[in-house]
């Protein structure tokens, strides 16, 4: 079968992160990845099935690995070599279309009695990543038994695929996993969300999938939004945002809304207030330096972008009694007044409701990954949103 994959190599991996830091997703010029045809995952048991993608998508994570730039945390959790991609529509042998949930717990490991977040179906916190009866891996995309999205064929456990309704395209399907991801977050910010002033940092695909989360399921007083590109400000309103600015013009934006005094000069500068919750969907140094600053004492600050190895003043955090809150993956979610719901049943409902098929800006195939991972990495400047490599032909051509 043809994937793209990921090979253990320390020198290439050094390239990738002098080329990704000279231009992001230039990592796959250089780096470990390599597009190859390799043999198809095995069926570790009859609770398996395999999986031919559609569509995948490349997000945050996916670059960061290639580019050499994901934090040295995972190394112990990932296994090599691994076929990336865990935003994946695809079939069943069946012809069944089916999304895939990629957290590996314990389900999957065939480890019984499973943990206690396991137990509690909220995969996304399982303790048990490393063991069972598969190799070291968080999820599918970063495991080397299970294969990967960039590929013709990986295989699935049964507790790990959600059928697709008819009514949705596959553009929408494959925007259920990071929708999931941000429908968490959002709900992270509850209470203080509700009929307070909300910041959302960034107005990428977990940007505004957050907002659309936020508008569905809270009820902020005001939804400030920072986005850099003049289509995300456009997606951002049109999802739900009261308020959209460059995000230099976010620390006044908040200022304004709460009433708040600015403290200190230039760089230093910091509200005396703030929001009540502020949602960075970025994860950079810079990201979270600018929500330390905007976010009211006893406020709360979600992390949604995965942040990688940062430097940051965390004085404001104790001075201000911050809470400071991540919001990985998915699993069940305490609904107000709703009792417990999946995740991902959610989020299908939200990608419907809110159109975020709509953020699906261009596919390409495997064999042109450099320049679907430059896209990617590039994609506020070139007025994109969602990149996503299209194995629909490639999966006619390489059906087992």
């Amino acid at each position: 079968m043809k994937a793209l994959r990921f090979e253990r190599s320390l020198p290439r991996f050094a390239a990738a992160r002098v080329a990704g830091a000279w231009a992001p997703g230039r990592g796959a010029a250089v780096g470990p990845l390599r597009l190859a045809d390799i043999d198809p995952p095995r069926l570790p048991d009859g609770s398996w099935q395999r999986v031919r993608p559609r569509l995948a998508g490349i997000c945050g994570s996916d670059l960061a690995t290639i580019d050499g730039a994901s934090s040295r945390w995972f190394e112990p959790i990932v296994s090599f070599p691994f076929v990336p991609g865990h935003e994946v529509v695809g079939d069943l042998d069946d012809g069944t279309r089916v999304v895939l949930e990629p957290v590996l717990g314990c389900g999957p490991r065939g480890i019984t009695p499973p943990c206690a977040a396991c137990a509690g179906r909220d995969v996304g916190r399982c303790t048990n990543i490393t063991a069972g009866h598969l190799e070291p891996g968080l999820q599918t995309g970063y495991c080397c038994d299970t294969g990967g999205g960039w590929s013709t064929v990986l295989v699935a456990h049964e507790s790990q695929l959600h059928l697709v309704p008819d009514t949705l395209s596959d553009e929408a399907a494959v925007m259920v996993e990071p929708t999931a991801c941000a429908i968490r977050g959002a709900l992270a910010a509850l209470p203080l969300a509700d009929n307070g002033v909300v910041t959302v940092i960034g107005a990428g695909t977990l940007g505004l999938c957050t907002i659309a989360a936020l508008a569905r399921w809270a009820s902020p007083r005001e939804l400030i939004v920072g986005a850099k590109h003049p289509h995300q400000r456009t997606l951002a309103r049109d999802l739900g945002a009261t308020l959209v600015v460059n995000p230099d013009e976010l620390r006044r934006a908040v200022r304004r809304s709460r009433g708040s005094l600015m403290v200190g000069e230039c760089t230093a500068t910091r509200l005396a207030g703030g929001a009540d919750v502020t949602l960075d969907c970025v994860g950079s140094e810079e990201s979270l330096t600018e929500a330390l600053a905007i976010t009211r004492p006893g406020g709360r600050i979600v992390m949604i972008g995965m942040p990688g190895t940062v430097t940051v003043d965390l004085t404001p955090l104790w001075q201000r009694g911050i809470e400071l809150v991540g919001a990985y993956a998915y699993g069940t979610e305490s609904m107000p007044d709703h009792g417990q719901r999946r995740t991902f049943d959610l989020a299908f409902e939200l990608v419907a409701e809110a159109g975020l098929d709509r953020l699906v800006s261009t596919t390409y195939p495997l064999d042109r990954y450099r320049d679907a991972l430059a896209h990617a990495a590039e994609a506020g400047s070139r007025g994109a949103v969602k990149v996503a490599f299209d194995l629909r032909k490639e999966k006619e051509r390489d059906w087992l």
